[in-house]
């Protein structure tokens, strides 16, 4: 249920960001899903390879080349995604950094929710 939980937040945040004129193209809620599950599967299967490469720039620079590669993960996915679009990486880092804020918070909401 958890999943499912933040799939559709994930989903409501990448439509929300596309209003906010900010470089990321959502036309609609449905595109926002499809967005969201190539996101899922993408975490799941190729930012785990791309975070063990990356492990020395990783350590390197304390961490925050995580935040590039979570970047480059939502990059990707516009290019599989019919209709999603980022204007460039700016937006791609911005838009990552805000989907990072609403997973913790949502998981912090469900984990308490529960308890």
């Amino acid at each position: 249920m958890r999943r499912l939980i933040l799939w559709a937040a994930t989903a409501l945040t990448l439509f929300g960001l596309a209003h906010l004129n900010m470089g990321i193209v959502v036309p609609t809620v449905k595109t926002a899903i499809w967005a969201s599950l190539v996101l899922g599967l993408v975490n799941l299967v190729i930012r785990p390879i791309v975070r063990l490469l990356a492990l020395p720039l990783t350590l390197l620079t304390l961490g925050l080349f995580g935040w590039i590669i979570n970047a480059l993960m939502l990059w990707l996915v516009s290019a599989f995604v019919p209709g999603f679009h980022i204007t460039g990486f700016l937006p791609a880092l911005e838009a990552s950094v805000i989907l990072a804020i609403v997973s913790g918070v949502v998981n912090w909401l469900v984990r308490h929710r529960t308890h």
